[in-house]
């Protein structure tokens, strides 16, 4: 297990689907993003990963380019660094699903097939909803096979919400 980032910064912001939850580490790299009423989601994260966060507006900018997001500049987000903690397969995952442009969705099977493991959907879906960074490692945009809304740690309202919105600023 590697060792915990000395200094690690804490952030909410306030947003039209709640409060935010951002930590970033002192490289200014996103490592968490949960939203604040889901404490099921996020201490547990807390608790395994973080030692103690000092409070911090803004860290390396990261709220801001939120912000532009939820204002409608969609890229805002795009360029942001993430830190998250998981295993090789997670974050193979995971930086596949940065590269689901707004405005679009993909199913489990096709993220899998984009991964070279057509047999991994379930594994996909898994790694997927052990995502830590909501928004920024856009999970949301994840559909079952049948182009339903499937589950979403922050709940299948804000996930409908996420897609319209980047559905109307694409």
């Amino acid at each position: 297990m590697p060792s915990l980032p000395e200094t690690l910064f804490l952030d909410r912001l306030a947003t039209p689907i709640g409060e935010l939850l951002l930590v970033a580490d002192a490289q200014g790299r996103l490592c968490l993003l949960e939203f604040g009423d889901k404490p099921e989601r996020w201490r547990p994260a807390f608790a395994r990963r973080f030692g103690a966060l000092t409070e911090r507006r803004d860290p390396s900018g990261l709220a801001s380019a939120l912000a532009r997001y939820f204002d409608g500049d969609l890229g805002a987000v795009d360029a942001l660094a993430t830190g998250p903690a998981g295993t090789p397969f997670q974050h193979a995952v995971w930086t596949t699903l940065r590269k689901i442009p707004a405005g679009t969705t993909t199913s489990y099977g096709a993220l899998a097939k984009a991964l070279g493991k057509p047999a991994a959907t379930r594994a996909v879906g898994l790694a997927n909803g052990a995502n830590p960074i909501a928004i920024v490692v856009p999970c949301h945009r994840v559909l079952g096979g049948n182009g339903s809304l499937t589950g979403y740690g922050g709940g299948l309202e804000r996930k409908r919400w996420l897609l319209d919105h980047e559905r109307k600023h694409a």
